[in-house]
């Protein structure tokens, strides 16, 4: 029996139609990405962190926290399948906090570039969206610290590569990472000490699209890629094809905190943090956490306005 192209290309269609639904039902047994979010971790009040919130502080709307988040990237926020319910990590501590808080939570979407214009303007009583504790931002802004911040290293699943923890791992490597990044900085700094050891520097390899940047992984053009460590555990749970085999601090060589971000000096970032040590405590934090397979990124206390990261 002949089978004509026509024939054979439908087929093709409907494998590859198949092979995405296939990808969708594992991202939604994953994950829930439903905008109802019924496993949620829900909490009970803190005295303390309610006690600790100034007498004459006024919320942007009285009887709720109003928090910012930035809806980009899964799993720390993305939309549900609705196309409009912000869920993610942020969120879920947003709900988190708001709860300890004894206060109506009120989510705004935003995009991450409108952050610290919203907050100063008084928009929002808070942001989560994945912002980094610096020197810099701390003179305009106070930090409540809830997760740390860390750049993932992925290969392909079969890959012989078990961990990388130094630039040795990585000698003569074929490594993705995005242009003008923080990650490409660090590894072009770990390029500078290969160098220095008269050992094979890493090839940086940069690709404008996602996709094709995985296709390069599983092709084996490529043996490594980097990238925000939340943003590849939610592609590596979703495909099933690459694997974690190392996290390195998105601050590298300092420690980089990620933190709810508030108006400097108005009294709401110390409640916030004895809130979240309050969730820490009592579990609920790692709850949040594993959630969305983000367990590597906790914070063993949160702190107010840490040590940040330093001007570059």
């Amino acid at each position: 029996m002949t089978i004509s192209k026509k024939e054979i290309l439908s087929q093709l269609l409907l494998l590859f139609v198949l092979f995405n639904i296939g990808l969708v039902i594992k991202a939604q047994s994953s994950f829930d990405i439903t905008a109802a979010q019924l496993g949620r971790v829900h909490v009970e009040k803190s005295t303390q962190a309610i006690d600790a919130i100034p007498g004459d502080f006024k919320f942007v709307s009285p009887g709720k926290l109003t928090i910012a988040v930035a809806p980009s990237d899964p799993p720390t926020a993305f939309y549900a399948t609705d196309a409009k319910t912000p869920i993610g990590v942020d969120p879920d501590f947003a709900s988190a906090l708001a709860e300890s808080l004894g206060l109506e939570l009120s989510l705004i979407p935003i995009t991450w570039i409108d952050w610290s214009l919203g907050l100063s303007s008084g928009k929002y009583d808070a942001v989560l969206a994945n912002v980094g504790v610096t020197e810099d931002r701390k003179k305009k802004f106070d930090f409540s610290t809830y997760r740390l911040g860390l750049h993932g290293f992925y290969v392909k699943k079969e890959s012989e590569i078990t961990e990388v923890t130094e630039p040795k791992d990585l000698s003569g490597l074929r490594i993705i990472v995005g242009a003008g990044t923080n990650q490409e900085r660090i590894l072009l700094r770990w390029n500078e000490t290969l160098l220095a050891e008269n050992d094979p520097p890493l090839q940086l390899q940069y690709y404008d699209d996602g996709a094709v940047s995985l296709l390069a992984i599983q092709s084996e053009r490529a043996d490594v890629i980097v990238q925000p460590n939340a943003q590849l555990v939610y592609i590596a749970e979703r495909d099933g094809n690459i694997r974690g085999v190392g996290t390195l601090s998105a601050g590298w060589p300092d420690r980089s905190d990620v933190a709810v971000v508030t108006r400097k000096d108005r009294g709401l970032a110390e409640p916030i943090t004895i809130a979240l040590n309050s969730l820490i405590e009592n579990g609920h934090y790692q709850k949040i956490l594993d959630k969305w397979y983000l367990g590597d990124e906790a914070l063993e206390v949160s702190e107010t306005n840490p040590q940040g990261l330093p001007l570059q």
